[in-house]
């Protein structure tokens, strides 16, 4: 294996601890694995008909589905082997997929062979190998992290529902919230995106209709079966939906589907990463210190929100990646041309980066802790934003100067709690509303927000 410090990308360099979930999914051998799986149950489904001469024991199928049961490192060798370099057995193929027919050939009868790939393209194996790996690369690694911060939020949201807090509109003091409902904000949209991720991961379609999609050497063999409903059924085996029809490729419509869903997902914790910073910045999130981590190599002092700031870089490069993918693998000149194949090979990569924003996220979550203290100081130095409570109520009272009145006294001005109650005073308003008004605090003026918190 390549020493990680001679690695092209950081993906198998640097990151590479953190990535290696998504090796049985995104890598090479994946990709041949899936393969042969295709391989081998078509073959298994071609000896189903009554049509076809073909028989299969149940030992012989057993042998066949080892192949990719026991696929391992030495298989994948042998199929890179077939293909570039030959065998006493086969000439290089040049060809990835004819490689992988031939290796399926050496795990069934000779009287057999004839039927490994038959009346297929390519792009029939190619389409339903990749949407083999995806789904469960979505379903087994990417989404039961995605669901760990959507509980991480939760809990934020629920253990801080009550802790008041500044919040803060175009940068600038605004209307109180409470540090819960913040994160609840968050719980609730990653909670609405993930729904899109798994139903976009559920309606993977793949297809297998021949060369131009009109299952035209499958009908030229056999005219009498009907070769669409055998596909429909056969693309269902494989936990998939059909689609039809189709050009050679499959349109890859679904795909786009689901990138475009994991970078909606990724765009909203963009939007915390960021927010968790700023927090950090202003001292509303304090971080644990790892006495064996350096914040800087010249201020001894420095505990930097690096989690988040790799959470974001690396958000931020996924999200680039899906956007392209989203784009260019639906098109194709005419019935096919060969430059997806060499995109499709990078989804992997997106796929990773979208693994390493999520796992630094939950490092990052996990250090923080609310400074409650600051901000409640951060709330009694600003009392002006108890104002559109004070002409809210004077409204309610049938005040028409309410806005202009509050205005006046604090828009660009530093004002206290005794300003406002010296201007309480001044109101020609009942006691009872004089009082409603003097019981104002920013700390109290939260609105229903714990209750949004704890419900989410």
């Amino acid at each position: 294996m390549p020493d990680p410090l001679d690695a092209v990308s950081p993906l198998d360099g640097r990151y590479a601890s953190r990535t290696a979930p998504l090796a049985d999914y995104a890598s090479e051998a994946a990709l041949m694995r899936a393969r042969v799986r295709v391989e081998v149950e078509y073959l298994c489904a071609l000896a189903d008909l009554d049509a076809t001469p073909l028989e299969l024991s149940e030992p012989e199928r057993a042998a066949l589905r080892d192949a990719y049961d026991s696929f391992d490192a030495d298989s994948a060798r042998l199929v890179k082997r077939i293909e570039t370099e030959g065998t006493d057995t086969y000439a290089a193929t040049n060809h990835d997929v004819k490689a992988v027919e031939y290796f399926v050939r050496e795990h069934a009868p000779e009287r057999v062979h004839q039927w490994i790939h038959f009346a297929l393209t390519s792009e029939d194996v190619n389409n339903l190998a990749y949407r083999l790996l995806l789904k469960p690369a979505v379903t087994d690694v990417l989404l039961p992290e995605l669901r760990e911060i959507r509980d991480d939020l939760v809990g934020f949201a629920h253990d801080y529902a009550d802790t008041p807090m500044l919040a803060r509109t175009h940068g600038q003091p605004a209307t109180p919230t409470t540090f819960g409902k913040e994160m609840a904000v968050y719980a609730a949209r990653l909670g609405r995106t993930l729904a899109d991720v798994q139903a976009a991961a559920d309606g993977l379609a793949g297809k297998l209709a021949g060369a131009s999609g009109d299952y035209a050497a499958h009908h030229a063999a056999y005219s009498h079966v009907d070769w669409r409903a055998f596909s429909r059924d056969f693309v269902a085996s494989l936990g998939l939906d059909h689609v039809e029809p189709t050009t050679q490729v499959n349109p890859s419509d679904d795909l786009a589907a689901l990138f475009d869903a994991l970078r909606e997902t990724n765009t909203v914790l963009l939007d915390l990463d960021r927010d968790v910073w700023t927090y950090v910045s202003q001292r509303y999130l304090g971080q644990e210190a790892a006495k064996s981590e350096t914040g800087s190599s010249t201020m001894p002092h420095k505990v930097n929100p690096i989690d988040f700031e790799n959470s974001e870089g690396n958000l931020s490069k996924a999200n680039s990646d899906l956007a392209f993918l989203a784009d260019y693998l639906p098109t194709s000149r005419l019935q096919r041309d060969l430059s997806d194949s060499t995109v499709k090979r990078n989804v992997g990569a997106a796929f990773a980066y979208c693994l390493l924003g999520y796992v630094k996220l939950q490092d990052g979550l996990a250090k923080v802790v609310p400074n409650e203290r600051v901000m409640r100081e951060d709330l009694e130095d600003t009392p002006e934003v108890i104002g559109e409570a004070v002409q809210t109520i004077l409204r309610r009272e049938g005040d028409t100067e309410a806005y202009e009145r509050v205005k006046a006294l604090t828009r660009g001005e530093r004002v206290t709690i005794a300003d406002f109650r010296d201007l309480f005073d001044e109101l020609d308003v009942s006691e009872d509303v004089r009082d409603e008004l003097r019981a104002l605090t920013p700390a109290g003026y939260t609105g229903v927000a714990a209750d949004l918190a704890r419900d989410v």
